[in-house]
């Protein structure tokens, strides 16, 4: 491999402005290594060499010519499959969607191009987001580059796969309940769920409006901050969009380079204990521990409406997902089947094409939803879970007033193998235990790795959560931990050293 597809953005950036390398001669080299590497890993839905290096030629001579360019201007990015993007097909790992070119771009995708940063492709995901393996794809499944045996997380396994990689420096991915952060863990990668609202849903296939996130995924803490710099922001075309400045996230990154001292870290009780894999927990207090030594004050933070988080997402998500999918109905865009027999109206091309167009998972999802909804189970069911929803944003607003963050494990295990879930919905959510409150409260957080298991040598992520509109704090401590962890954890992994070269 490449030496430069090693560095981190920040660190090509400052090469690509020193004129060391040109954007063309970096893309380039992600455009080889996705090409030779996609078949053993399948990160990648679509490739766009030709837009990718369109935009990297422009980078150039801009630069050249002496204009003004943005940080990260000419350094690759992956966007998940779930994000329109003009032209190229957007298909949210969904037949239904297979083949469909959006008119439009996404907010997102907007301020990558204004930004110039050459967007490589799409990513795989489970079908539209719902999943944690990323082996509800209606293209197969996407491979962990730890050990591709086992899953990359989900949703976005195909973000954090294609950055643990080496593929790109850089993704953006989507996180309803910890579909960026969970895949982070797992990968060995840095996943951030910003506060709800600080970036723009414009342009996001809908999964489940009041949870969805788009957010980074990178290598480095430093990167995600230059990154959410970037897409973060107001947007008058998302209602949801938060009307606030963006910080200089990335300067954040290093404000505690010393010292810790007056720092107060809240460990979570709810998230961590039976359940949890012991070399998860391990690596976990173990940083918990370098927290302390740099001066840090630790304290054990009592949540317990988090015991119930999980089952109050799980009506809210499926009921959101049932609304927003009633749009694919074969008659707008996307995929049509008719019946084989019978009359054919709207009716009976609906169900055949819903039928034929979305995966177990998907129809799993919209059936439980349609259920929660319906006359007879609305205040039983969807009801309780918004009036749980509104306990755990309470403990959340009780715990920050005693610590500037908390901290928990991310993901309650190391990357499991394929098919080892599947058959199990309940078990394939639990995935999400500890991911899962921050989407209900809207409140920020990130995963960033902390080191591997005893037990099977994979990557552990740790999950630092902020106070809502307070990204800022989640960053500095974040920063803070993986200086004291020394080498990023991706260097680490077996990709870096796979034979297929590009």
């Amino acid at each position: 491999m490449k030496e430069i597809l090693k560095k981190s953005a920040c660190e090509l950036a400052d090469m690509l402005a020193r004129g060391e390398v040109t954007s063309v001669e970096l893309t380039t080299s992600c455009l080889e290594r996705i090409h030779a590497l996609n078949s053993k890993v399948n990160a990648f839905l679509f490739i766009d060499d030709e837009g990718a290096l369109a935009t990297a030629r422009e980078v150039d001579a801009k630069r050249a010519a002496g204009e003004k360019l943005s940080r990260l201007a000419g350094v690759p990015i992956a966007v998940k499959d779930n994000m329109v993007t003009r032209g190229v097909p957007t298909t949210c790992a969904s037949k239904i969607l297979e083949g469909w070119l959006p008119p439009y771009d996404a907010t997102v995708v907007t301020k990558l191009r204004e930004a110039g940063l050459p967007i490589v492709g799409k990513t795989n995901m489970d079908e539209f987001a719902m999943g944690s393996s990323t082996e509800h794809s209606a293209f197969g499944s996407t491979r962990n580059p730890w050990d591709v045996g086992r899953i990359p997380g989900g949703s976005g396994g195909g973000s954090a796969a294609a950055v643990a990689a080496f593929m790109v420096p850089l993704a953006l991915g989507s996180d309803t309940g910890g579909s960026i952060r969970q895949p982070g863990a797992v990968t060995g990668t840095v996943g951030v769920k910003p506060t709800y609202g600080a970036v723009s849903r414009y342009g996001l296939v809908a999964m489940a409006s009041s949870l969805d996130q788009i957010g980074p995924v990178t290598r480095t803490v430093g990167d995600a901050a230059a990154l959410q710099e970037i897409v973060g922001g107001y947007d008058p075309l998302d209602s949801t969009s938060l009307d606030e400045p963006v910080p200089p996230f990335e300067m954040l990154t290093s404000r505690y380079s010393e010292s810790l001292a007056g720092v107060r870290v809240g460990v979570v009780k709810q998230l961590q204990g039976e359940g949890y894999q012991e070399g998860v927990l391990e690596s976990f207090h173990a940083s918990v521990e370098l927290l302390k030594d740099l001066g840090a004050q630790i304290v054990e933070v009592d949540c317990p409406s988090f015991d119930y988080a999980l089952a109050a997402y799980y009506l809210i998500m499926p009921a959101e997902v049932s609304s927003n999918l009633a749009r694919f109905d074969g008659m707008r865009y996307g995929l049509r089947v008719e019946p084989e027999s019978g009359p054919v109206t709207a009716e009976t091309v609906m169900a055949a094409t819903r039928e034929a167009g979305f995966g177990d998972e998907v129809k799993r999802r919209i059936i439980l939803g349609t259920h929660v909804l319906s006359a007879g189970f609305f205040d039983a069911y969807y009801g309780s879970a918004q009036k749980v929803r509104t306990l755990v944003q309470r403990d959340f607003e009780a715990a920050f007033a005693s610590c500037d963050v908390l901290v928990s494990p991310t993901a309650p295990t190391t990357a499991f193998a394929f098919g080892e879930k599947m058959n199990d919905p309940m078990a394939m959510y639990l995935n999400d235990i500890a991911t899962i409150p921050a989407n209900l409260a809207g409140v920020p957080a990130m995963s960033l790795p902390c080191g591997v298991a005893k037990e099977d040598g994979l990557p552990v992520g740790f999950q630092i959560l902020a106070p809502a509109h307070k990204d800022t704090s989640m960053y500095e401590i974040a920063g803070a931990l993986e200086r004291a962890l020394g080498e990023p954890l991706a260097e680490s992994c077996p990709a870096s050293s796979w034979e297929e070269e590009a």
